[in-house]
């Protein structure tokens, strides 16, 4: 048993140590917010390291901890909705000026990201972020491929409007989600 605990914490040690940062911009593209990013990863590693699992596999530790991270984020996500739904009653954004372009267009998506609902969030994060095909999320999130494809959809049409309404802001044939990705590890929009 001691040695099962060892490799746990081997397999722990390595997972943070590795892969940490990724964990992070994952959580952070799923919550919109790197304290809370930094809280959902934390929450995820007790998750799926709290009881003693006999794995040593760095990529089987990981995919435990995304799920978790996923599950935590989407049912926070329907928390904050109702907090957002009055937020502005409480207190006014504090915005700070861009220094540049870039600056404006992932300011501009991590806003639009953040108007989406936890589940059209996670589709696609899960999608672009991730690079998952349909099926893959589906199974990930428990639902049907249709309504992954329908929250997906949804997603991008709500994005694009966003996107569009800001001065400068990518239109509807432009990629702004291709450039943040890319600039994270993502790989294809499309």
């Amino acid at each position: 048993m001691a040695r099962a605990a060892e490799g746990w914490e081997r397999t722990l040690a390595r997972l943070v140590a590795e892969r940490g940062d990724a964990l992070l911009r994952y959580a952070h593209l799923l919550c919109g917010d790197e304290d809370d990013a930094a809280d959902l990863v934390q929450s995820a590693l007790v998750t799926a390291f709290g009881r003693l699992r006999p794995t040593t596999d760095l990529d089987l530790a990981e995919t435990r901890v995304k799920r978790a991270v996923l599950a935590a984020a989407v049912d926070g996500g329907r928390r904050r909705d109702r907090w957002r739904r009055s937020a502005h009653l409480h207190a006014a954004p504090a915005t700070a000026a861009p220094d540049s372009e870039r600056v404006d267009r992932r300011y501009d998506l991590r806003v639009a990201l953040g108007r989406l609902s936890p589940r059209e969030r996670a589709c696609v994060v899960l999608r672009y972020y991730g690079d998952l095909p349909v099926a893959a999320i589906a199974a990930e999130l428990g639902i049907s491929e249709g309504a992954v494809k329908r929250y997906v959809s949804d997603a991008l049409a709500r994005l694009t409007g966003v996107l569009a309404e800001g001065s400068g802001a990518p239109t509807a044939g432009s990629h702004a989600l291709d450039d943040d990705a890319a600039t994270r590890g993502g790989s294809r929009v499309g």
